[in-house]
């Protein structure tokens, strides 16, 4: 990268286990997380702040101007099955399903995110994964695609 090259892209990131399955305990989500913070910091991606729910990750990053969002996917998605399977933080193999969301968050609103990310598990007594994916889906402007095969 050049010494004159600067960027400050927060992007919020979420992803689900496969099939959407409750796969990660709160101990194992815990664990994952503080992983990933290391992972990202390894690879000189600044994470501000992730939660691991049961079924679902979210993460809000700062893109770095070295790599696309679909190679940080692929980095945290890849790096950390492989590690949740070599640590044993479930019965069986663990894997993510495919695809991800990747949403735009604007400097005024990170700490609101911030806040949001950390509130995951009261903001889930509420409402599912599923509903809250289809309103992030709706506030961005996209078309929910129903994949009824996950």
């Amino acid at each position: 990268m050049s010494q004159h090259s600067y960027s400050k892209i927060w992007v919020h990131l979420v992803w689900s286990t496969l099939n959407r399955e409750p796969m990660l305990s709160p101990t194992a989500g815990v664990k994952a997380a503080g992983w990933l913070r290391e992972y990202a910091a390894s690879k000189d991606i600044y994470l501000r702040n992730c939660f691991f729910n049961a079924d679902h990750v979210h993460v809000l990053i700062d893109l770095p101007t070295s790599r696309s969002i679909e190679e940080l996917m692929q980095l945290f998605k890849g790096a950390s099955s492989h590690w949740i399977n070599e640590q044993g933080l479930v019965n069986g193999k663990f894997g993510w399903g495919r695809g991800y969301g990747a949403f735009s968050v604007s400097e005024s609103n990170v700490a609101e995110v911030v806040a949001y990310i950390a509130g995951q598990e009261e903001h889930h007594r509420r409402r599912s994964f599923d509903e809250e994916l289809k309103l992030f889906v709706q506030r961005h402007g996209l078309q929910w695609h129903d994949d009824s095969s996950r």
